[in-house]
């Protein structure tokens, strides 16, 4: 199912009668500012301005990572005065960092992802 975009009402031109130069100013701005966000003023570059509202982003949350803690403990054996990791804790070790890099992979893809649906 296709979602709508956003509508947003027309904004009416500023009255001059009545205020001061400053404020007729101030007030126009905000509204130019207004019709760059909500879509409604067109010229250059305006697609750049427009306002991206919760809808039209759809990228799903991250869920829990794989990685939780690290489970290697760090044992091993000490040969002719050299520490090496026993082949049990060396191989956690690696499923550890193979699951770290599984997480920051699927953020990634989720952050470019978002930064796809963003840019337009």
């Amino acid at each position: 199912m296709a979602t709508r975009p956003p509508r947003f009402s027309v904004i009416p031109s500023i009255p001059q009668a009545g205020l001061s130069d400053w404020q007729f100013n101030t007030l126009n701005a905000m509204k130019d500012n207004l019709e760059l966000l909500i879509g409604a003023k067109t010229g250059p570059n305006s697609d750049l301005a427009r306002a991206i509202t919760k809808s039209q982003v759809g990228v799903q949350p991250v869920g829990n990572p794989a990685f939780q803690q690290v489970t290697a403990q760090g044992t091993g054996f000490t040969i002719n005065g050299v520490s090496v990791p026993s082949l049990e804790d060396y191989g956690k070790l690696l499923n550890n960092v193979q699951q770290l890099a599984n997480d920051v992979a699927a953020l990634r893809n989720t952050l470019n992802a978002l930064i796809n649906q963003l840019k337009g």
